[in-house]
């Protein structure tokens, strides 16, 4: 009935039969959840769920509640007199409410009126996440979306329990941040000519390319909007700026950022571009300028600084890297890279901030060369996450092959949208566990959680990225809330809770893929 499956459900004879006078009573911690449930069922039900005057008795009360045991924990109680809803903090009493709106009838979900009876089930319900960190990737960088989708992402994260957004913003292909200080990140490197039609894989004596210019980035307001809204929901947004590789819509901006060796486009293509940022001091501090603007924009304790698929031809070549290399007494240039992953972790770790960064940020020396507060987003594989955690670093898992939904949905490719490649079934996703079975309860506690990742080379439009992202985001959900000691249904089960909630995710609007 509830996704994610919650830890403890008791269903009860009876039901509470939700009216026009319904009100609702909340202690100041638990605002954000009366105004969530006030959001969630007053459009569909016309009910204005008013405050509970003193005295009366109210039809939904929520509340702070520190006996309620473990972060973001909830329990939630319906009897024919009302319902309770109490958290361990706020963000629990939020998740409380979510739970809540999965007990009513699909058409709960509706945007407008519907003339019916509303009834909520008796139940009693104990529940908490088993990771602290349950996130999806959005990519906007190789198309670009808009805002109003980004609103509608979040809400649907906030629906399934998810509580970071991370938000990947810039890209050989387009940059989507605007700066203040550098206003042709924008006025430039935000829009590209054209796009490749089809596959990047493939000789370029094979390329066509559609015609089209595209483009499109997120004012400072946008950026102030969007994250307004996600804390409202209890959501985190982590921006991604990476650096040093997928910089070729900076450089083209700002080519004195690059190596100086060919001439910059934001690219049209997909893949990996070799010109990437040089490492002189005016590129370093035109990084820390872009991360001063970030943390200004971002609340987020973690600021990611990607770091990933970063090739190393230009700073071999580079008289300047090389320099720079030998006055540091380094032996190559990946070690060249790590010393630049330490310059940025340390200026974010001196403005309150940790560096986040995918797995290659390792491969300079291994954790013990990288300052013990980054941390690890494990994509390749679990391998890089592992590495990290028997280190002593964070990690975040998001193993490329069974949490990238840019993968195809069904080995049959040819009844599928084209994507990058790979499979990545449902069942994959809900099968994931994201702690690796290698590791010793001390790494373990290293890991902070997981995210799935929606990388946009082959998505263009909204509608896409929600049949990619859904209904694997439910799948994933379950993978980072339940509870491995309490039983965990079989793919059968989770399926028959699924189906009534595709009726919803209809109600809502989202754009899913069928069950096979």
């Amino acid at each position: 009935m509830i996704l994610p499956k919650p830890q403890q459900f008791e269903r009860h004879d009876g039901a509470f039969h939700l009216t026009s006078t319904a009100t609702v009573r909340f202690d100041e911690a638990s605002a954000p959840a009366a105004r969530a449930l006030r959001r969630a069922l007053s459009p569909a039900t016309g009910f204005a769920l008013d405050d509970a005057t003193d005295g009366d008795a109210a039809a939904f009360t929520l509340s702070v509640d520190p006996t309620v045991s473990g972060p973001e924990a909830y329990t939630l109680a319906v009897t024919a007199e009302g319902v309770q809803i109490a958290g361990s903090d706020p963000a629990g009493v939020f998740y409380g409410v979510q739970s809540l709106r999965q007990l009513l009838p699909a058409e709960a979900f509706a945007a407008t009126k519907v003339e019916r009876d509303w009834e909520i089930p008796a139940v009693t319900v104990q529940d908490r996440p088993s990771f602290g960190w349950r996130g999806t990737m959005l990519d906007v960088a190789r198309h670009f979306m808009p805002k109003e989708f980004v609103l509608k992402v979040i809400d649907l994260l906030a629906l399934h329990k998810l509580n970071v957004f991370h938000f990947h913003l810039t890209e050989d292909q387009g940059w989507r941040l605007a700066s203040e200080k550098y206003p042709r990140l924008t006025e430039v490197g935000a829009f590209r000519p054209e796009t490749l039609i089809g596959h990047g894989h493939r000789p370029e004596s094979e390329f066509t390319f559609d015609g089209t210019p595209h483009g499109g980035f997120y004012t400072q307001d946008d950026i102030r909007e969007i994250v307004a809204y996600a804390q409202e929901r209890f959501v985190t947004v982590v921006p991604e700026i990476d650096m040093p590789g997928h910089m070729l819509a900076a450089i083209t901006a700002y080519p004195e950022l690059g190596n100086g060796l060919k001439p910059a486009q934001v690219w049209t293509r997909w893949g990996i571009s070799e010109q990437i940022l040089n490492v002189e001091d005016s590129t370093l501090d035109f990084c820390r300028d872009i991360l001063s603007e970030v943390m200004s924009l971002f609340p987020s304790p973690l600021i990611h600084c990607g770091g990933d698929e970063t090739p190393k031809d230009e700073w071999k070549v580079s008289p300047a890297a090389q320099e720079r290399m030998a006055s540091l007494g380094l032996k190559d240039e990946e070690a060249l890279q790590s010393w630049f992953t330490g310059q940025m972790a340390a200026y974010l770790a001196e403005n309150g901030r940790r560096f986040v960064g995918w797995d290659e940020v390792l491969e300079g020396g291994g954790p013990a060369n990288l300052p013990d507060d980054v941390v690890v987003m494990s994509w390749r594989s679990e391998e890089g996450g592992i590495e990290a955690a028997r280190g002593g670093l964070d990690v975040v898992m998001a193993p490329c092959k069974s949490v990238y939904f840019d993968y195809y949905q069904s080995e049959d490719r040819e009844s599928e949208p084209l994507a990058i490649g790979g499979f990545v079934s449902l069942r994959k996703v809900y099968d994931y566990r994201p702690i690796p079975g290698e590791l010793d309860a001390e790494a373990a506690s290293h890991v902070l959680g997981s995210q799935c990742q929606l990388w946009t080379e082959y998505v263009p439009t909204p509608e896409h990225a929600e049949y990619m992202l859904f209904p694997r985001v439910c799948a994933f959900a379950e993978a980072v809330w339940r509870d491995e000691t309490g039983g965990i249904d079989d793919y059968d089960v989770f399926l028959d809770r699924l189906r009534p909630h595709l009726a919803r995710l209809d109600q809502i609007g989202v754009n899913y893929r069928a069950l096979d």
